[in-house]
């Protein structure tokens, strides 16, 4: 990305005199310029104005690409305020943006998601709210991701997009435009003309009545984000390519009209407003009766897979079952760890040798704890040293019966600690290697244990886990980690697996010296990836009575298990879920009498699920704090979260 535009860039030059096909070229390259992953660079306030005033005078067919880039633009999550002396300037843009963008609208010949991108940029340039759905709102998915307005946590709804043949309720009731029309003209009045000879359907056609009659306001900010989608929906059926594309896509927007029921705080909203930050007079619906047929029984978690239970609830210091049997008790850990908001950003699982197992933990501000898992109590710290927040923790066991904690902070620190002791081996140092998002241990058939670190510059170092000297490479690719975890091989040996930013996993082998030799890893089967739409974000090593297999986990909740020797999926995983959907956490265990469980949930969300692979059976926890990290120890899941630690007793087989 380019960060700064200027005016005087060869670029703007190079629009003196252009061709229009070579000024849609050139507004191609100079939207890329302003955004980039979600950011939008900071002179965009200040060059936007003139790229609007090129492509307005474009013929209105060939600037619709750049309406949806700029619609992406003024809708990003990552945009800095207007500056107040740019404000008057880039106002009057957005007024003709909208004008140029309904004419390309008009024009027709758009693809169906393209129009309906297109007809979102049009309602954001009109400055109404529900245009950030640009963003979220994608065809040819089968869930659908909301924010609760209430609590903030995630509701995700699975196979919601389908085309039902009648509508599974009413249209959204709308407020006099004469309210909020705008004062003068407007460019929406042909759109509501458009809107007259399409229809989808006879069931449907109140939905366009409602669409026509925002069209004839002008979409006022004031308009309910339902009669707003209404709109959008409406748009995409009249002139979307092909018509039956268009009118398929159209019904599928047109469901966004209806309303969803939080999991967690069990209030029912409008699904418009869930697919927004912060939607303007957002207010729960008194009526669940009108709660979205794609919606799950109000509030419960829905049963998912075979033996499926319903969640436990939090009473106190106990769990206790939908039906009122007792799940077991909290165990909340001693003195948390100290930080700006106590919260626990990393766990990890310590055994030393007699039998004693330690967890420990690390907060906001640095601070390292361990405690004892048996009854919460802390045994060492807090351990000073980071200066900034630790991303990871890891357990090293060495040859010599020593067992080191190593912890790696945002400014890429990397501490060492003895672990009966507490005492510092190494003192964490920043370094220019970026923040540590993953640290794992290896052990290698000469019987050395190395530290393995990874950061979000993709700097991947094998490493003495006494001095933390750098003894080796991987990640040859150098592309951005966010998760590694440390996979023993049946054979010997231990694989290293990672997560890269775009949910690609890697396994190396950290027995050879070449890092672009692949020795014993095998990648995992991409066909198997893709077809599973699986992009993954974590990863852990998932013990068995036959060896250690690897899972993989992502967004929306689904799970799939691979074998690290071949490469292949083993089983059917565990499928998408409502409830836990988001950045994923896991943690995997053998249990005490010889099962194997797997604990997943999402980062700041409520809800765990404890799935038993070799019998299906899947378990619901939902508890009154939110999750950020897990780690399972023996039969019980240590639960980091936004005050402290607490243990769960995991079920009983």
């Amino acid at each position: 990305m380019n960060p700064d535009l200027p005016l005087n860039s060869p670029r703007w030059r190079d629009l003196e005199g252009a061709t229009a096909e070579e000024v849609q070229v050139l507004l191609t390259h100079m939207t890329d310029d302003l955004l980039a992953d979600g950011t939008v660079s900071d002179s965009a306030y200040a060059v936007l104005p003139r790229l609007v005033e090129a492509a307005a005078a474009l013929p209105p067919e060939q600037s619709v690409d750049f309406w949806v880039d700029l619609g992406f633009i003024v809708t990003a999550e990552d945009r800095v305020p207007v500056p107040a002396d740019l404000e008057a300037g880039f106002s009057a843009a957005l007024r003709l943006a909208e004008q140029a963008a309904v004419r390309s609208f008009l024009a027709g010949g758009a693809p169906a998601k393209v129009c309906g991108q297109l007809a979102l940029s049009c309602v954001a340039f009109a400055g109404h709210h529900i245009g950030e759905a640009l963003r979220d709102v994608e065809p040819g998915e089968s869930y659908l991701q909301m924010v609760c307005p209430g609590c903030g946590y995630d509701t995700e709804i699975l196979t919601f997009f389908v085309d039902p043949v009648h509508p599974p309720f009413a249209a959204p009731e709308l407020a006099d435009p004469a309210d909020h029309a705008r004062q003068g003209q407007h460019p929406w009045s042909e759109v509501a003309d458009a809107l007259r000879g399409d229809t989808l359907g006879e069931e449907w056609e109140p939905f366009l009545r409602v669409a026509r009659e925002v069209a004839v306001a002008g979409v006022p900010s004031g308009t309910p984000g339902p009669a707003v989608l209404c709109l959008v929906a409406g748009m995409v059926a009249a002139r979307g390519t092909p018509h039956w594309a268009g009118a398929e896509w159209a019904r599928q927007l047109a469901l966004l009209t209806g309303h969803f029921r939080c999991w967690n705080c069990e209030q029912t909203w409008t699904i418009a407003d869930g697919l927004v930050e912060s939607p303007e007079g957002a207010r729960p619906q008194s009526d669940p009766a009108r709660t979205s047929a794609p919606q799950p029984t109000a509030g419960e978690p829905a049963a998912e897979g075979p033996g499926a239970t319903a969640g436990p609830r939090q009473d106190g210091n106990a769990l206790v079952a939908a039906d009122g049997a007792p799940w077991g008790r909290m165990t909340a850990f001693s003195d948390a760890v100290p930080g700006s908001s106590g919260a626990v950003d990393a766990l990890t699982v310590v055994s030393l040798s007699g039998g004693t197992t330690l967890v420990a933990g690390a907060g906001d501000e640095g601070g390292v704890c361990l405690w004892d898992v048996a009854d919460g109590r802390l045994v060492h710290g807090p351990l000073s040293g980071h200066a900034d927040r630790v991303r990871s923790l890891t357990a090293l066991p060495l040859a010599d019966d020593r067992v080191l904690l190593a912890s790696g902070g945002d400014s890429g620190s990397i501490g060492l600690w003895d672990a009966v002791t507490g005492r510092p081996v190494l003192e964490p140092v920043a370094n220019w290697l970026g923040e540590v998002t993953g640290m794992c241990g290896v052990s290698l058939a000469d019987g050395r244990t190395l530290l393995v670190t990874a950061t979000s510059r993709g700097a991947v170092r094998l490493r003495d886990p006494v001095t933390g000297e750098s003894v080796g490479r991987l990640n040859p690719s150098g592309r951005p980690i966010r998760a590694i975890t440390a996979v023993p091989m049946s054979g010997g040996g231990t694989l290293v697996a990672a997560v890269d930013t775009q949910g690609g996993v890697h396994l190396w082998d950290p027995a050879v010296d070449d890092p672009w030799d692949p020795g014993a890893a095998v990648q995992l089967k991409e066909r198997a990836l893709s077809d599973a739409g699986h992009r993954v974000a974590a990863v852990v090593a998932l013990p068995t009575v036959d060896g250690n297999l690897l899972a993989t986990a992502d967004d929306r909740g689904t799970v799939m298990l691979w074998d690290p020797a071949t490469g292949t999926p083993v089983g059917e995983g565990l499928p998408p879920s409502t409830g836990t959907a988001g950045p994923p956490v896991v943690a995997a265990t053998m249990t005490d009498d010889g099962r194997t469980l797997l604990v997943t949930g999402s980062r700041r969300g409520h809800g765990l699920r404890v799935w038993e692979p070799a019998t299906g059976t899947l378990r619901q926890v939902v508890q009154d704090v939110a999750v950020i990290c897990l780690a399972a120890a023996g039969s019980d899941v240590v639960v980091g979260h936004e005050s402290g630690v607490f243990k769960v007793p995991l079920p009983r087989g």
